[in-house]
């Protein structure tokens, strides 16, 4: 992804954008996608598309980082009250799925042929 640090620079929040630049080259495409799919899915998530800001909120993402909302400039509550996690799709994907308010008992995924 040719424009990958300038769609960061627009989307990620100054917090966001630094820990990008932390992750060394070879896996910054994958920390990228991951942080994209996490903010993606928070937004799907609360129903607000992005009508909301992508950098009014922190997600935490990159090698050794689980799944989850680290803060919320619009809610300062919503870190409690949101569960991340993440997925692997397909080998060299990412995705996630963010539930709200709920608690998260197990999510299971199927892979078919």
């Amino acid at each position: 992804m040719a424009d990958m640090d300038a769609v960061a620079l627009a989307a990620f929040s100054p917090a966001e954008t630094a820990r990008l630049r932390t992750i060394p080259d070879a896996a910054r495409p994958h920390a990228f996608f991951e942080a994209w799919t996490r903010k993606e899915a928070f937004l799907k998530a609360l129903g607000c598309g992005l009508s909301r800001p992508l950098d009014s909120f922190d997600v935490a993402f990159g090698p050794g980082e689980s799944a989850r909302l680290l803060a919320s400039r619009t809610d300062p509550s919503e870190p409690a009250r949101v569960a991340l996690l993440a997925f692997e799709p397909a080998p060299g994907y990412v995705g996630a799925v963010a539930i709200v308010a709920r608690t998260v008992l197990r999510v299971r995924t199927w892979r078919w042929p």
